[in-house]
């Protein structure tokens, strides 16, 4: 695999501070994920032309500050794409085992590869769609981000989950109305606790919003 431009290198936005913060001593894992995407994210198709200079704020430190709020057991994310949150939550939690559900080969074939290149044992990679997935068993939370409208992305993100399990959705400012479109699909599921979460106050300049709730015990 070459290059996709000499001048990647340019482009990539420098580390911000706020990388050393939500990360600790993983940080150097999530560098050599950040260079490898830098290197061919545009060539494979798994960012737009105009992210390098937003890469690390946007995308990488925007996925590792959900890593908090992971429970130690298995969690699926869903639509992995490029590995955001996915490998960034992988390398930021150790003990945490992640199940990527993606279904273009293509971008299952990078996930494994940096699965392979990064030395990640918590990892499996599921080929997909999430509604069609065959995982050894349900999941403790299910992730997503940039996949589709909470009305959409609910009713094939809940059933994944264990009795109990949690949703944490990563969506952009207008979660509020998403909410309010997916009033349907939160009482067909029975979703409790039903929450936005601001996660970044005071450490970045572009906040992380999360849906969480959770789906019935019994």
């Amino acid at each position: 695999m070459t290059d996709h431009s000499p001048d990647w290198q340019d482009a990539l936005e420098p580390e911000p501070p706020s990388a050393a913060t939500v990360f600790g001593d993983r940080l150097p894992i999530v560098r050599q994920f950040t260079e490898h995407l830098a290197r061919h994210g545009e060539e494979l198709g798994l960012i737009g032309p105009l992210e390098l200079p937003r890469l690390w704020s946007r995308h990488v430190v925007n996925s590792g500050l959900v890593a908090p709020l992971l429970r130690a057991g298995r969690v699926g994310d869903v639509g992995s794409g490029a590995g955001l949150p996915g490998l960034v939550l992988a390398i930021a939690r150790p003990d945490v085992h992640l199940t990527l559900i993606e279904p273009m080969e293509r971008r299952v074939a990078w996930l494994n590869r940096q699965v392979d290149e990064l030395g990640l044992e918590n990892v499996d990679v599921v080929r997909a769609r999430a509604e069609e997935a065959k995982l050894a068993g349900r999941l403790d939370q299910v992730t997503a981000r940039a996949v589709s409208a909470l009305r959409t992305l609910i009713p094939i993100t809940a059933p994944l989950l264990v009795p109990g399990g949690e949703l944490l959705l990563m969506k952009g400012s207008g979660v509020t109305g998403e909410m309010g479109a997916a009033e349907k699909a939160i009482r067909r599921f029975k979703l409790q606790d039903v929450e936005v979460l601001v996660l970044g106050e005071g450490v970045v300049d572009d906040v992380t919003r999360v849906f969480r709730a959770r789906v019935p015990a019994a």
